[in-house]
């Protein structure tokens, strides 16, 4: 982290601008916006300035002089945005060496502080920064944060401040707080605010702090609900709006070891996380236990996020985790995730079907049981079909060889894709003849997708991902 993101209150206090032109005019409007007293130090000023004078006649104080080093005295900020670079060096000296903050236009070298660009919902402020690498980057990343936010976010902010010692007196539990006012701010009042009608959006607060407030008085346990999760093959950019929105709301995250660190990262900060995830002769978390942590956080009142790799009702066991939850009478929602076969034959360039090479798709577990793999090898070793095994990477060598002793040519074109969708993605292209000894050779580790068919010649002329550095052939 370059830069530690601060608000800084400058409401009253006196801030230095040295330099009379456009670019400083920039600094000034943000600085009265902001409320400070801001002296402007130059041998000319610029028609805006003067203007902007007219405007902010309070807070805006005008010089045509050159600047002296006792105009730092007792000012809070100082901004250097002449067109002499040698002052402006100068300047930022001077501050620093008094503890002042100053910012340097267009010269992050001089900074000790820089400018966000800024997303104004008062009191709701984003703030965004390439710490002076790339303004035109954090120009395009305001927009799209401009275009998510509503236009009344900040009255709704207002709403909820006073509000606020009511709500906490009312409600005892820190969680039941939180999902007053989580429900409130993502809900039916937040909606009667967006659409201009504050009133209604009073009313419907009111109402909803009281039955929760009878809720606490009587005692009623608050009910928990899971939210079963498809965190997708790995690209964080690949999770739906809904998976997100849902892992910033959990109180507790169940996560298995698919889930990347990026995208565990994305789950709200001070949820309680919990690891359950299961390899290939480890599983020190059963199912069956997993089954159960999720019923009995739900019955503490707690919103539990499961967390999965891929989709969880692709080879993610979801269907047994619901079942169950719907057995204790446990509120559940599920939301669907790429999974990997999708995922990551995208990522390779290998699509799963195709007119000329492939009418259908299968999507089968690779995994052992038993020491053996227990399939039906016949209706998999056919032809103008797409095979897609999952767990497959201690297998691949009994899987080519099943498929060639049923009747696939050894020569069929396949892939196998090592952590796909990531930046550590690796395909390794071979065939059933040859695939497993070209695996052997190269240290490939979990998680991996085996794709068998004749698509996959397709992938020397549709790789686009990474595809210079990360295919094996």
């Amino acid at each position: 982290m370059d830069y530690l993101p601060l608000f800084h209150r400058v409401a009253a206090r006196p801030c230095l601008v040295v330099g009379g032109g456009d670019v400083a005019l920039r600094k000034v409007r943000t600085l009265c916006e902001a409320g400070a007293h801001v002296s402007v130090i130059a041998p000319a000023i610029c028609q805006g300035l003067v203007d902007m004078a007219l405007e902010y006649a309070a807070l805006l104080n005008l010089c045509e002089r050159e600047y002296r080093s006792a105009d730092l005295d007792d000012v809070v900020l100082v901004i250097a945005a002449t067109s002499d670079q040698v002052l402006n060096a100068a300047i930022s000296a001077a501050a620093q060496e008094r503890n002042i903050p100053v910012n340097v236009v267009d010269n992050p070298a001089l900074c000790s502080v820089i400018f966000p660009a800024i997303v104004d919902r008062s009191p709701i402020q984003v703030a965004i920064t390439s710490s002076g690498t790339s303004p035109v980057m954090t120009r395009l990343l305001r927009g799209r944060i401009e275009a998510l936010l509503p236009g009344n976010l900040g009255v709704l902010a207002k709403l909820a401040a006073r509000y606020r010692g009511k709500v906490k007196a009312l409600l005892s539990g820190e969680n039941q707080r939180r999902h007053f006012w989580e429900t409130v701010l993502d809900g039916a009042v937040a909606e009667s605010v967006y659409a201009g009608n504050e009133v209604r959006a009073d009313q419907q607060l009111l109402a909803q702090l009281e039955a929760m407030a009878d809720e606490d008085e009587t005692g009623a346990q608050p009910k928990g609900e899971v939210y079963l999760v498809g965190a997708g093959p790995g690209d964080p950019d690949l999770l739906t709006f809904r998976a997100l929105r849902l892992m910033q709301r959990a109180d507790v995250v169940l996560h298995d070891r698919l889930v990347s660190p990026q995208i565990l990262a994305m789950v709200r900060r001070d949820a309680e996380r919990i690891y359950v995830g299961k390899r290939a002769g480890d599983h020190a978390v059963t199912q069956q236990n997993i089954n159960s942590l999720l019923v009995d956080l739900a019955k503490q009142g707690k919103r539990v996020l499961r967390l999965k790799g891929g989709d969880p009702f692709i080879f993610g066991r979801g269907g047994e985790e619901i079942e169950r939850l719907a057995e204790e009478g446990v509120s559940f929602q599920v939301v669907p995730g790429i999974t990997a076969a999708s995922g990551c034959a995208s990522y390779a360039g290998i699509p799963l079907t195709h007119r000329d090479f492939s009418q259908s798709v299968q999507f089968i577990t690779g995994h052992k049981q038993d020491y053996k793999l227990d399939l039906n090898w016949s209706s998999l070793a056919v032809p103008n079909q797409t095979l897609v095994f999952y767990m497959s990477l201690v297998s691949l060598g009994d899987i080519c060889a099943e498929l060639v002793k049923h009747g696939l040519p050894s020569d069929t074109p396949a892939a196998l894709v090592e952590k796909g969708t990531t930046p550590q993605q690796r395909v390794v292209i071979g065939d059933l003849e040859n695939l497993a000894d070209k695996v052997a050779g190269l240290k490939v580790r979990a998680p991996t997708l085996l794709i068998i068919g004749h698509v996959v010649s397709l992938q020397s002329k549709l790789a686009w991902y990474n595809s210079e550095k990360m295919a094996e052939t």
